[in-house]
Protein backbone atom coordinates (compact mmCIF):
# COMPACT_ATOMS: atom_id res chain seq x y z
CA UNK A 1 0.00 0.00 0.00
CA UNK A 2 1.51 2.98 -1.00
CA UNK A 3 1.87 6.15 1.47
CA UNK A 4 0.83 9.72 0.12
CA UNK A 5 1.46 13.57 0.89
CA UNK A 6 -1.73 15.28 1.18
CA UNK A 7 -0.93 16.35 -2.40
CA UNK A 8 -0.82 13.48 -3.72
CA UNK A 9 -4.00 12.94 -2.11
CA UNK A 10 -5.79 15.40 -4.02
CA UNK A 11 -4.35 14.35 -7.14
CA UNK A 12 -6.01 11.07 -6.46
CA UNK A 13 -9.28 12.13 -5.84
CA UNK A 14 -9.27 14.51 -9.11
CA UNK A 15 -8.15 11.71 -10.95
CA UNK A 16 -10.87 9.35 -9.45
CA UNK A 17 -13.22 12.29 -10.61
CA UNK A 18 -11.38 13.11 -13.86
CA UNK A 19 -10.57 9.98 -15.48
CA UNK A 20 -12.67 7.59 -14.27
CA UNK A 21 -15.69 9.48 -13.89
CA UNK A 22 -16.47 8.52 -9.89
CA UNK A 23 -18.43 12.12 -8.58
CA UNK A 24 -16.47 14.29 -6.12
CA UNK A 25 -19.59 13.97 -3.83
CA UNK A 26 -19.44 9.63 -4.04
CA UNK A 27 -16.45 10.04 -2.18
CA UNK A 28 -17.50 11.87 0.21
CA UNK A 29 -20.37 10.44 0.46
CA UNK A 30 -18.39 7.10 0.78
CA UNK A 31 -15.68 8.35 3.34
CA UNK A 32 -18.37 9.22 5.78
CA UNK A 33 -19.94 6.48 5.78
CA UNK A 34 -16.92 4.60 6.26
CA UNK A 35 -16.69 6.16 9.47
CA UNK A 36 -20.14 6.29 10.73
CA UNK A 37 -20.07 2.25 10.03
CA UNK A 38 -16.30 1.79 11.84
CA UNK A 39 -18.35 4.05 14.72
CA UNK A 40 -21.32 1.45 14.50
CA UNK A 41 -19.11 -1.31 14.92
CA UNK A 42 -16.01 -0.36 17.13
CA UNK A 43 -17.69 1.54 19.82
CA UNK A 44 -21.14 -0.13 19.77
CA UNK A 45 -21.96 1.32 23.08
CA UNK A 46 -21.28 5.11 22.54
CA UNK A 47 -25.33 5.98 21.57
CA UNK A 48 -24.90 9.79 22.00
CA UNK A 49 -22.41 11.43 19.16
CA UNK A 50 -21.38 15.03 18.32
CA UNK A 51 -19.73 15.35 15.10
CA UNK A 52 -17.22 18.56 15.20
CA UNK A 53 -17.76 19.89 11.32
CA UNK A 54 -15.32 22.62 10.21
CA UNK A 55 -16.33 24.16 6.60
CA UNK A 56 -14.58 22.57 4.42
CA UNK A 57 -14.45 19.04 2.84
CA UNK A 58 -13.56 17.52 6.09
CA UNK A 59 -16.44 18.84 7.57
CA UNK A 60 -18.57 17.62 4.48
CA UNK A 61 -17.24 13.73 5.39
CA UNK A 62 -18.35 14.79 9.40
CA UNK A 63 -21.89 15.59 8.00
CA UNK A 64 -22.19 12.53 5.70
CA UNK A 65 -21.26 9.94 9.47
CA UNK A 66 -23.71 12.55 11.44
CA UNK A 67 -26.54 11.61 8.71
CA UNK A 68 -25.78 7.95 8.47
CA UNK A 69 -25.30 7.85 12.15
CA UNK A 70 -28.70 9.57 12.79
CA UNK A 71 -30.25 6.72 10.23
CA UNK A 72 -28.68 3.93 12.24
CA UNK A 73 -30.44 5.25 15.87
CA UNK A 74 -27.55 7.08 17.14
CA UNK A 75 -28.62 10.87 18.80
CA UNK A 76 -26.63 12.72 17.09
CA UNK A 77 -25.89 16.26 17.19
CA UNK A 78 -23.43 18.30 15.13
CA UNK A 79 -21.46 21.56 15.98
CA UNK A 80 -20.66 23.31 13.12
CA UNK A 81 -17.57 26.19 13.57
CA UNK A 82 -18.81 28.73 10.89
CA UNK A 83 -22.52 29.74 9.38
CA UNK A 84 -24.02 27.41 6.85
CA UNK A 85 -24.00 30.56 4.39
CA UNK A 86 -19.93 29.72 4.20
CA UNK A 87 -20.17 25.81 3.21
CA UNK A 88 -18.99 25.36 -0.41
CA UNK A 89 -19.56 22.88 -3.37
CA UNK A 90 -19.95 18.84 -1.92
CA UNK A 91 -19.23 19.96 1.72
CA UNK A 92 -22.58 21.97 1.14
CA UNK A 93 -24.31 19.34 -0.52
CA UNK A 94 -23.63 17.27 2.11
CA UNK A 95 -24.98 19.62 5.20
CA UNK A 96 -28.42 19.94 2.96
CA UNK A 97 -28.52 16.19 2.65
CA UNK A 98 -27.92 16.25 6.17
CA UNK A 99 -31.38 17.38 7.91
CA UNK A 100 -29.90 17.70 11.22
CA UNK A 101 -30.13 21.05 12.70
CA UNK A 102 -25.96 22.55 13.94
CA UNK A 103 -25.30 24.05 16.63
CA UNK A 104 -23.17 26.73 15.34
CA UNK A 105 -19.87 28.36 16.93
CA UNK A 106 -18.88 30.97 14.42
CA UNK A 107 -16.10 31.98 17.16
CA UNK A 108 -14.27 31.27 20.22
CA UNK A 109 -16.61 32.92 22.24
CA UNK A 110 -19.72 30.48 21.11
CA UNK A 111 -17.92 27.40 22.77
CA UNK A 112 -18.47 29.14 26.15
CA UNK A 113 -22.00 28.96 25.80
CA UNK A 114 -24.23 26.55 28.02
CA UNK A 115 -25.31 25.09 25.48
CA UNK A 116 -21.84 24.08 23.65
CA UNK A 117 -20.66 23.06 27.13
CA UNK A 118 -23.18 20.83 27.44
CA UNK A 119 -23.11 19.47 24.41
CA UNK A 120 -19.47 18.30 24.39
CA UNK A 121 -20.03 17.07 28.40
CA UNK A 122 -22.74 15.22 27.74
CA UNK A 123 -22.03 13.53 24.82
CA UNK A 124 -20.41 9.30 24.43
CA UNK A 125 -18.77 9.67 21.79
CA UNK A 126 -17.12 12.94 19.86
CA UNK A 127 -16.14 13.00 15.61
CA UNK A 128 -13.60 15.34 14.70
CA UNK A 129 -14.16 16.54 11.34
CA UNK A 130 -12.94 19.90 11.66
CA UNK A 131 -9.78 19.69 9.18
CA UNK A 132 -8.41 17.39 7.19
CA UNK A 133 -5.24 16.67 5.22
CA UNK A 134 -4.82 20.06 3.15
CA UNK A 135 -4.40 21.56 6.74
CA UNK A 136 -1.56 23.49 7.53
CA UNK A 137 -0.66 24.12 11.28
CA UNK A 138 -1.40 25.93 13.61
CA UNK A 139 -4.91 25.47 14.58
CA UNK A 140 -6.01 28.94 15.47
CA UNK A 141 -9.09 31.02 16.75
CA UNK A 142 -12.54 28.41 17.61
CA UNK A 143 -10.47 25.27 16.11
CA UNK A 144 -7.77 25.86 18.32
CA UNK A 145 -10.53 26.87 21.23
CA UNK A 146 -12.52 23.46 20.64
CA UNK A 147 -8.85 21.71 20.34
CA UNK A 148 -8.24 22.93 24.43
CA UNK A 149 -11.84 21.82 25.06
CA UNK A 150 -12.32 18.28 23.77
CA UNK A 151 -8.55 17.45 24.74
CA UNK A 152 -9.56 18.06 28.50
CA UNK A 153 -12.46 15.59 28.14
CA UNK A 154 -12.49 11.64 28.86
CA UNK A 155 -14.63 11.17 25.70
CA UNK A 156 -13.29 8.56 22.99
CA UNK A 157 -12.68 10.80 19.76
CA UNK A 158 -12.95 9.38 16.16
CA UNK A 159 -10.32 11.92 14.01
CA UNK A 160 -11.97 11.43 9.99
CA UNK A 161 -8.99 12.01 8.13
CA UNK A 162 -6.42 12.63 10.50
CA UNK A 163 -6.41 14.65 14.00
CA UNK A 164 -7.04 17.99 13.49
CA UNK A 165 -4.12 20.24 14.00
CA UNK A 166 -1.52 17.69 11.97
CA UNK A 167 0.50 18.33 9.12
CA UNK A 168 -0.31 15.40 6.77
CA UNK A 169 3.48 15.24 4.86
CA UNK A 170 5.12 16.62 8.34
CA UNK A 171 7.84 13.99 10.00
CA UNK A 172 8.72 16.80 12.50
CA UNK A 173 5.22 18.47 13.75
CA UNK A 174 4.49 18.18 17.30
CA UNK A 175 1.16 16.47 18.00
CA UNK A 176 0.70 18.96 20.74
CA UNK A 177 -0.84 20.92 18.79
CA UNK A 178 -3.45 18.84 17.57
CA UNK A 179 -6.87 17.11 18.68
CA UNK A 180 -6.44 13.84 20.21
CA UNK A 181 -7.75 10.48 18.86
CA UNK A 182 -9.26 7.33 20.05
CA UNK A 183 -9.07 5.79 16.95
CA UNK A 184 -8.41 7.40 13.13
CA UNK A 185 -10.64 6.72 9.64
CA UNK A 186 -8.32 8.04 6.63
CA UNK A 187 -9.12 7.39 3.29
CA UNK A 188 -7.32 5.28 0.10
CA UNK A 189 -4.41 5.31 1.67
CA UNK A 190 -2.26 6.18 4.66
CA UNK A 191 -0.72 9.75 4.22
CA UNK A 192 2.98 10.28 5.53
CA UNK A 193 1.75 11.34 9.32
CA UNK A 194 -0.14 8.23 9.78
CA UNK A 195 3.17 6.31 9.56
CA UNK A 196 5.51 8.97 11.16
CA UNK A 197 6.00 7.97 14.45
CA UNK A 198 6.80 11.76 16.34
CA UNK A 199 2.86 12.44 15.17
CA UNK A 200 1.11 9.13 16.85
CA UNK A 201 1.81 10.09 20.82
CA UNK A 202 -1.76 11.80 20.69
CA UNK A 203 -3.55 8.31 19.27
CA UNK A 204 -4.56 5.82 21.46
CA UNK A 205 -6.06 3.05 19.19
CA UNK A 206 -6.36 2.51 15.91
CA UNK A 207 -5.45 3.95 12.65
CA UNK A 208 -6.95 2.25 9.84
CA UNK A 209 -7.70 3.11 6.14
CA UNK A 210 -11.28 2.88 4.11
CA UNK A 211 -11.63 2.02 0.35
CA UNK A 212 -14.05 4.97 -0.84
CA UNK A 213 -13.61 4.50 -4.70
CA UNK A 214 -10.60 5.41 -6.01
CA UNK A 215 -9.23 2.50 -8.15
CA UNK A 216 -5.33 1.89 -7.91
CA UNK A 217 -4.73 3.31 -11.26
CA UNK A 218 -5.43 6.38 -10.01
CA UNK A 219 -3.32 6.59 -6.93
CA UNK A 220 0.42 7.63 -7.76
CA UNK A 221 2.71 8.46 -5.00
CA UNK A 222 6.89 10.02 -5.22
CA UNK A 223 7.69 9.27 -1.38
CA UNK A 224 9.24 5.91 -2.01
CA UNK A 225 7.18 4.83 0.77
CA UNK A 226 4.98 2.00 1.05
CA UNK A 227 3.11 0.08 4.43
CA UNK A 228 4.87 -2.77 5.52
CA UNK A 229 1.30 -4.62 6.27
CA UNK A 230 0.45 -5.34 2.89
CA UNK A 231 3.04 -7.63 2.80
CA UNK A 232 1.63 -10.19 4.94
CA UNK A 233 -0.42 -11.25 2.09
CA UNK A 234 2.21 -13.83 2.12
CA UNK A 235 1.10 -15.62 5.50
CA UNK A 236 -2.71 -15.57 4.26
CA UNK A 237 -2.26 -18.74 1.67
CA UNK A 238 -3.24 -21.45 3.78
CA UNK A 239 -0.53 -24.38 3.05
CA UNK A 240 -1.38 -26.86 0.96
CA UNK A 241 -2.79 -30.86 2.12
CA UNK A 242 0.27 -32.42 0.16
CA UNK A 243 2.77 -30.49 2.26
CA UNK A 244 6.09 -31.49 3.75
CA UNK A 245 8.98 -30.02 5.64
CA UNK A 246 10.99 -29.79 2.83
CA UNK A 247 8.86 -26.83 1.19
CA UNK A 248 9.47 -24.62 3.86
CA UNK A 249 13.50 -24.52 3.73
CA UNK A 250 15.98 -25.14 6.44
CA UNK A 251 17.36 -22.55 8.57
CA UNK A 252 20.47 -22.23 10.01
CA UNK A 253 21.43 -20.20 13.01
CA UNK A 254 24.69 -19.60 13.55
CA UNK A 255 24.98 -17.64 16.63
CA UNK A 256 26.14 -17.78 20.36
CA UNK A 257 29.04 -17.61 22.39
CA UNK A 258 29.81 -19.07 26.38
CA UNK A 259 27.57 -17.15 28.30
CA UNK A 260 25.64 -16.64 25.52
CA UNK A 261 22.51 -19.37 24.74
CA UNK A 262 19.74 -17.27 25.19
CA UNK A 263 20.13 -15.29 22.02
CA UNK A 264 20.78 -18.24 19.49
CA UNK A 265 17.75 -20.35 21.43
CA UNK A 266 15.32 -17.34 20.70
CA UNK A 267 16.29 -16.87 17.18
CA UNK A 268 16.22 -20.71 16.56
CA UNK A 269 12.67 -20.89 18.22
CA UNK A 270 11.15 -17.74 16.69
CA UNK A 271 12.21 -19.50 13.24
CA UNK A 272 10.66 -22.65 14.14
CA UNK A 273 7.14 -20.72 14.98
CA UNK A 274 7.20 -18.53 11.48
CA UNK A 275 6.94 -21.59 9.66
CA UNK A 276 10.25 -23.06 8.58
CA UNK A 277 9.93 -26.75 7.59
CA UNK A 278 13.36 -27.08 9.75
CA UNK A 279 15.66 -25.22 11.83
CA UNK A 280 19.22 -25.86 12.93
CA UNK A 281 21.18 -24.13 15.79
CA UNK A 282 24.82 -24.28 15.11
CA UNK A 283 26.60 -22.96 18.82
CA UNK A 284 29.85 -23.27 20.26
CA UNK A 285 29.60 -26.75 22.02
CA UNK A 286 29.66 -25.65 24.98
CA UNK A 287 26.29 -23.97 25.13
CA UNK A 288 24.66 -26.61 22.55
CA UNK A 289 22.57 -28.48 25.54
CA UNK A 290 20.86 -25.33 26.62
CA UNK A 291 19.98 -23.98 23.31
CA UNK A 292 18.73 -27.60 22.25
CA UNK A 293 16.42 -27.33 25.50
CA UNK A 294 14.46 -24.57 23.81
CA UNK A 295 12.27 -27.33 22.17
CA UNK A 296 12.66 -30.94 20.82
CA UNK A 297 11.87 -29.94 17.73
CA UNK A 298 15.51 -28.15 17.16
CA UNK A 299 18.27 -29.50 15.41
CA UNK A 300 22.03 -28.82 16.47
CA UNK A 301 25.31 -28.57 15.08
CA UNK A 302 28.34 -28.16 17.83
CA UNK A 303 31.11 -25.81 16.70
CA UNK A 304 34.55 -26.21 18.12
CA UNK A 305 34.98 -22.54 20.26
CA UNK A 306 38.22 -20.60 21.31
CA UNK A 307 39.98 -19.57 24.22
CA UNK A 308 36.83 -17.42 25.24
CA UNK A 309 34.04 -19.65 24.28
CA UNK A 310 33.65 -17.68 21.07
CA UNK A 311 33.14 -19.63 17.55
CA UNK A 312 36.63 -20.35 16.17
CA UNK A 313 37.70 -20.15 12.68
CA UNK A 314 38.54 -23.89 12.87
CA UNK A 315 35.02 -24.41 12.05
CA UNK A 316 35.79 -23.02 8.36
CA UNK A 317 37.64 -26.65 7.61
CA UNK A 318 36.04 -27.34 4.23
CA UNK A 319 35.25 -30.59 5.48
CA UNK A 320 33.34 -29.09 8.77
CA UNK A 321 32.09 -26.41 6.12
CA UNK A 322 30.05 -28.87 4.03
CA UNK A 323 28.80 -30.73 6.83
CA UNK A 324 27.68 -27.25 8.59
CA UNK A 325 25.92 -26.16 5.51
CA UNK A 326 24.84 -28.86 3.11
CA UNK A 327 20.91 -28.92 4.23
CA UNK A 328 20.44 -25.21 5.16
CA UNK A 329 18.57 -22.96 2.59
CA UNK A 330 19.00 -19.63 5.02
CA UNK A 331 21.57 -18.81 6.75
CA UNK A 332 21.15 -16.50 10.17
CA UNK A 333 24.05 -15.32 12.11
CA UNK A 334 24.86 -12.51 15.03
CA UNK A 335 22.97 -13.32 17.95
CA UNK A 336 24.99 -13.69 20.70
CA UNK A 337 28.44 -13.90 19.19
CA UNK A 338 30.15 -11.70 20.39
CA UNK A 339 32.76 -9.81 18.42
CA UNK A 340 35.83 -12.29 18.89
CA UNK A 341 35.04 -14.68 15.85
CA UNK A 342 35.47 -12.18 13.59
CA UNK A 343 37.80 -14.45 11.46
CA UNK A 344 35.36 -16.63 10.87
CA UNK A 345 32.45 -14.60 10.18
CA UNK A 346 33.81 -13.11 7.60
CA UNK A 347 35.37 -16.25 6.16
CA UNK A 348 32.00 -18.23 6.23
CA UNK A 349 30.72 -14.48 4.26
CA UNK A 350 33.02 -15.37 1.63
CA UNK A 351 32.73 -19.39 1.41
CA UNK A 352 28.67 -19.69 1.26
CA UNK A 353 26.59 -18.12 -1.11
CA UNK A 354 23.47 -18.57 0.90
CA UNK A 355 20.54 -15.99 1.20
CA UNK A 356 21.96 -14.35 4.80
CA UNK A 357 20.01 -12.98 7.88
CA UNK A 358 22.77 -10.46 9.63
CA UNK A 359 22.43 -9.98 13.22
CA UNK A 360 23.59 -8.15 16.19
CA UNK A 361 27.83 -8.57 16.97
CA UNK A 362 28.31 -9.87 13.11
CA UNK A 363 26.96 -6.32 12.06
CA UNK A 364 29.42 -4.67 14.58
CA UNK A 365 32.39 -7.37 12.75
CA UNK A 366 31.31 -6.33 9.52
CA UNK A 367 30.99 -2.28 10.05
CA UNK A 368 35.17 -2.60 9.86
CA UNK A 369 34.84 -4.58 6.34
CA UNK A 370 32.11 -3.46 4.39
CA UNK A 371 34.09 -3.80 1.41
CA UNK A 372 32.90 -7.47 2.07
CA UNK A 373 29.44 -6.81 1.98
CA UNK A 374 27.04 -7.57 -1.41
CA UNK A 375 24.14 -8.58 -1.67
CA UNK A 376 23.92 -8.31 -5.40
CA UNK A 377 24.19 -12.07 -6.49
CA UNK A 378 22.15 -12.88 -2.90
CA UNK A 379 19.65 -12.04 -1.20
CA UNK A 380 21.46 -10.49 2.12
CA UNK A 381 19.17 -8.78 4.88
CA UNK A 382 20.83 -6.89 7.84
CA UNK A 383 18.76 -5.77 11.24
CA UNK A 384 20.89 -3.12 12.99
CA UNK A 385 19.22 -1.38 15.42
CA UNK A 386 20.21 2.67 15.32
CA UNK A 387 23.45 1.90 17.73
CA UNK A 388 24.78 -0.79 15.42
CA UNK A 389 23.19 1.57 11.68
CA UNK A 390 25.59 4.55 13.67
CA UNK A 391 28.77 1.86 13.69
CA UNK A 392 28.18 0.61 10.19
CA UNK A 393 28.07 4.09 8.67
CA UNK A 394 30.14 6.13 10.61
CA UNK A 395 27.30 8.39 11.49
CA UNK A 396 26.67 7.22 15.59
CA UNK A 397 23.25 6.69 16.84
CA UNK A 398 22.33 10.35 16.83
CA UNK A 399 23.03 10.55 13.40
CA UNK A 400 21.16 7.13 11.84
CA UNK A 401 18.03 8.36 13.83
CA UNK A 402 18.26 12.39 12.23
CA UNK A 403 17.48 11.04 8.62
CA UNK A 404 16.75 7.54 9.27
CA UNK A 405 15.14 7.22 5.72
CA UNK A 406 17.82 8.82 3.66
CA UNK A 407 19.96 6.52 5.50
CA UNK A 408 18.76 3.07 5.37
CA UNK A 409 18.15 3.85 1.95
CA UNK A 410 21.56 5.17 1.06
CA UNK A 411 23.10 1.81 2.54
CA UNK A 412 20.68 -0.82 1.29
CA UNK A 413 21.44 0.81 -2.79
CA UNK A 414 25.58 1.20 -2.11
CA UNK A 415 26.19 -2.73 -1.23
CA UNK A 416 23.01 -3.98 -2.61
CA UNK A 417 21.29 -5.33 0.50
CA UNK A 418 18.32 -5.00 2.69
CA UNK A 419 18.13 -2.82 6.11
CA UNK A 420 15.73 -3.51 8.71
CA UNK A 421 16.51 0.03 10.68
CA UNK A 422 14.60 -1.03 13.90
CA UNK A 423 13.04 1.22 15.90
CA UNK A 424 9.65 2.70 16.28
CA UNK A 425 8.43 2.66 12.93
CA UNK A 426 10.97 0.12 11.68
CA UNK A 427 12.22 1.29 8.16
CA UNK A 428 12.76 -1.54 5.70
CA UNK A 429 15.20 -0.49 2.78
CA UNK A 430 15.63 -2.52 -0.29
CA UNK A 431 18.71 -2.26 -3.04
CA UNK A 432 16.74 -1.08 -5.69
CA UNK A 433 15.54 2.10 -3.35
CA UNK A 434 11.99 1.36 -2.38
CA UNK A 435 11.46 1.43 1.42
CA UNK A 436 8.57 -0.03 3.99
CA UNK A 437 7.32 1.51 6.56
CA UNK A 438 6.10 -0.99 9.38
CA UNK A 439 3.24 -0.11 11.81
CA UNK A 440 2.85 -2.82 14.13
CA UNK A 441 4.94 -3.22 17.65
CA UNK A 442 4.91 -1.03 21.16
CA UNK A 443 7.04 0.07 23.91
CA UNK A 444 6.88 -3.12 25.52
CA UNK A 445 9.46 -4.38 22.76
CA UNK A 446 12.26 -2.16 23.95
CA UNK A 447 13.69 -5.66 25.98
CA UNK A 448 16.76 -7.69 25.16
CA UNK A 449 16.13 -10.59 22.81
CA UNK A 450 13.60 -8.92 20.83
CA UNK A 451 15.96 -8.65 18.05
CA UNK A 452 16.89 -12.15 18.16
CA UNK A 453 12.93 -13.34 17.82
CA UNK A 454 13.15 -10.93 14.64
CA UNK A 455 15.97 -12.27 13.30
CA UNK A 456 14.27 -15.76 13.37
CA UNK A 457 11.79 -14.85 11.89
CA UNK A 458 13.01 -12.69 8.59
CA UNK A 459 15.25 -15.61 8.24
CA UNK A 460 12.15 -18.25 8.35
CA UNK A 461 9.61 -16.18 5.82
CA UNK A 462 12.84 -16.09 3.61
CA UNK A 463 13.16 -20.05 3.92
CA UNK A 464 8.95 -20.13 2.96
CA UNK A 465 9.25 -17.03 0.56
CA UNK A 466 12.61 -17.17 -1.55
CA UNK A 467 10.88 -16.10 -4.41
CA UNK A 468 9.63 -12.84 -2.97
CA UNK A 469 12.62 -11.36 -0.48
CA UNK A 470 11.47 -8.27 -0.25
CA UNK A 471 7.47 -8.80 0.60
CA UNK A 472 8.81 -11.74 3.29
CA UNK A 473 11.33 -9.17 5.26
CA UNK A 474 8.61 -7.31 5.23
CA UNK A 475 5.85 -9.73 6.41
CA UNK A 476 8.22 -10.44 8.97
CA UNK A 477 8.79 -7.43 10.47
CA UNK A 478 4.62 -6.73 10.73
CA UNK A 479 4.33 -9.97 12.19
CA UNK A 480 6.48 -9.53 14.88
CA UNK A 481 5.36 -5.95 15.89
CA UNK A 482 1.84 -7.55 15.46
CA UNK A 483 2.54 -10.77 17.60
CA UNK A 484 3.68 -8.00 20.09
CA UNK A 485 0.50 -5.65 19.83
CA UNK A 486 -1.75 -8.96 20.61
CA UNK A 487 0.81 -9.84 23.83
CA UNK A 488 0.64 -6.57 25.70
CA UNK A 489 -3.32 -7.31 25.33
CA UNK A 490 -3.07 -9.49 28.51
CA UNK A 491 -0.33 -8.08 30.21
CA UNK A 492 1.45 -4.79 30.43
CA UNK A 493 4.56 -3.22 28.28
CA UNK A 494 6.43 -3.70 31.08
CA UNK A 495 6.11 -7.18 31.65
CA UNK A 496 6.43 -8.44 28.11
CA UNK A 497 9.23 -10.48 27.20
CA UNK A 498 10.97 -11.30 23.70
CA UNK A 499 9.72 -14.65 23.96
CA UNK A 500 5.95 -13.88 24.47
CA UNK A 501 5.77 -12.23 21.28
CA UNK A 502 6.76 -15.75 20.06
CA UNK A 503 3.79 -16.93 21.81
CA UNK A 504 1.49 -15.19 20.29
CA UNK A 505 2.71 -15.49 16.11
CA UNK A 506 -0.21 -17.52 16.13
CA UNK A 507 -2.35 -14.60 16.47
CA UNK A 508 -0.22 -12.62 14.08
CA UNK A 509 -0.23 -14.71 11.14
CA UNK A 510 -4.60 -15.28 11.62
CA UNK A 511 -5.12 -11.64 11.81
CA UNK A 512 -6.77 -10.43 8.64
CA UNK A 513 -5.05 -6.61 8.50
CA UNK A 514 -7.98 -6.01 5.84
CA UNK A 515 -11.23 -7.00 7.53
CA UNK A 516 -14.57 -7.82 6.05
CA UNK A 517 -15.78 -4.43 5.81
CA UNK A 518 -13.16 -3.27 3.67
CA UNK A 519 -11.32 -1.34 5.97
CA UNK A 520 -7.43 -1.88 6.47
CA UNK A 521 -5.75 -1.87 10.04
CA UNK A 522 -2.19 0.02 9.48
CA UNK A 523 -2.17 0.50 13.51
CA UNK A 524 -4.22 -1.77 16.25
CA UNK A 525 -6.44 -4.25 16.55
CA UNK A 526 -10.63 -4.37 15.73
CA UNK A 527 -12.53 -4.60 19.11
CA UNK A 528 -13.69 -7.82 18.58
CA UNK A 529 -9.92 -9.35 18.64
CA UNK A 530 -9.32 -7.28 21.84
Amino acid sequence: MKILTAAEMRAVDRVTTERFGVPSLELMDNAGRAVAHFVMREFPDRRHVVVLCGKGNNGGDGFVAARELAGNRREVRVLLLGDPSDLKGDAKAAFEEMELAPLLAPDAAALDSADARQLLRSVDLLIDAVVGTGFQPPLRGVAAALRDQVNALQTPVVAVDLPSGWDADSREYSAEGAFRANAVVTFTAPKVAHVNGNLTGNITGPIVVAPIGSPDGAIESATGLTWAGAAKALTEKPRTPDSNKGLYGHVLVVAGGRGKSGAPAMASLAALRAGAGLVTAAVPESILASVAAITPELMTFPLREGSQGEIDASNLEPDRLRALLSRATVLAMGPGMGTEPEAFVLGLLEKTQLPLVIDADALNILASHLSKLDGSRRTIVLTPHPGEMGRLTGLGTKGVQARRESVAREFATRHHVTVVLKGWRTLIAHPDGSMAVNTTGNPGMAKGGSGDILTGIVAAMLAQHADSPAQAVEAAVYLHGLAADFAVREQDEHTLLATDTVGHLFNAFRFRSRDEAGYVWIQGIPARQR
